[in-house]
């Protein structure tokens, strides 16, 4: 099944800043977004074990305890394995991720890649998110921050456990969905070289937004479209330096992402527009974008990034864009 046909539309929630991205975020905060997402009519919501080491999943399941479970499309991540084991959360070694969730839960995190962890992950995320079953599984951050042989060996993992487990639980019915969950597009092509197994699409951060997407686009997208597959866009912000933030790629952002982002804010005031805005519609442009979901762990952001879909993007916003050199010549645009 495509995702587009599970997807409940192009709009959805990014669950990692409810692990205590960043920082200790209360639990009537973390309530009350998710409870704005619902309401401003939000039905997919993307977890994993990894966000908070289970706090992300914890907070969604208790806040979508009394929804009709037919109303909603949850996904989450298998290959980051949280363990019941407490360990000291200032010594974690995540790769570039590192500091990203030391306010979330203390416990242990391995990365683990095969057909036993993938089903242990996939049974513990039932009981956090207080559900029966799961519709979409990523394979989370397989090959990420990791070169050489070391990702190889990683991916190589994958490929033997977790990737035949979830063709099988998706041929079964148990599932509708799985793919990739990254944000590097290598072992998406990766697995698209492969013959099996068969995904049907990927979650792709942070690297088809307007501050980095060539890659993307010139890599992966045009398979994805030919097989009929989909990508859900995570971080379509860029760790929040489109919009203002000091972060790009989980750190501080260079000097050339700051002035590319001031260029593009310059036009876009210019044309009244937000920046959450262009770069939700700019995602969305590319035909092999199923969805968007952006992270937001306060209620007003909820506001704000339903209110940037509907917004009127006038034509010469985008043509000066692409005039500017602020995206690459063949990106899809909404014109």
């Amino acid at each position: 099944m495509a995702l587009k046909d599970i997807l409940p539309g192009k709009l959805g929630f990014g669950t990692a800043p409810l692990g205590n991205m960043f920082r200790d975020i209360p639990e009537q905060e973390a309530r009350a977004t998710v409870d704005a997402a619902w309401n401003d009519g939000i039905r997919y919501f993307d977890n994993a074990p990894f966000y908070g080491a289970g706090l992300a999943e914890i907070r969604m399941g208790d806040a979508l305890a009394d929804k009709p479970r037919q109303d909603y499309v949850i996904s989450t991540k298998v290959g980051r394995l949280v363990l019941d084991e407490i360990e000291d959360v200032s010594a974690r070694d995540l790769g570039e991720k590192g500091d990203v969730f030391k306010y979330g839960r203390p416990n242990k995190i391995v990365n683990d890649y095969s057909a036993d962890a993938t089903m242990r992950s996939i049974e513990d995320s039932l009981k956090r998110l207080k559900t029966d079953h799961i519709d979409i599984v990523w394979v989370h951050d397989v090959a990420q921050d990791f070169f050489g042989d070391e990702w190889l060996s990683m991916f190589e993992s994958a490929r033997k456990g977790a990737f035949k487990v979830l063709d099988k639980l998706r041929d079964e019915g148990v599932i509708k969905a799985w793919g990739l969950g990254v944000n590097k597009v290598e072992p998406i092509e990766l697995l698209l070289d492969l013959e099996e197994p068969r995904p049907d699409g990927f979650l792709l951060a942070g690297r088809y937004t307007l501050l980095d997407h060539e890659r993307a686009l010139q890599r992966v997208m045009p398979k994805v479209t030919e097989r009929g597959l989909g990508i859900v866009v995570g971080g379509p912000y860029s760790s929040g330096a489109l919009v203002g933030g000091p972060n790009f790629e989980y750190a501080p952002a260079s000097a050339a992402i700051l002035s590319k982002v001031a260029k593009i804010k310059a036009l876009a005031d210019r044309y009244g527009i937000s920046m959450k805005a262009a770069g939700l519609q700019f995602a969305l442009a590319n035909p092999a974008v199923a969805a968007v979901i952006p992270g937001a762990s306060k209620p007003g952001r909820i506001i704000e990034d339903s209110t940037a879909l509907k917004e009127i993007v006038p034509v010469d916003f985008w043509r000066e864009l692409r005039h500017a050199g602020l995206v690459h010549p063949d990106a899809p645009l909404p014109v």
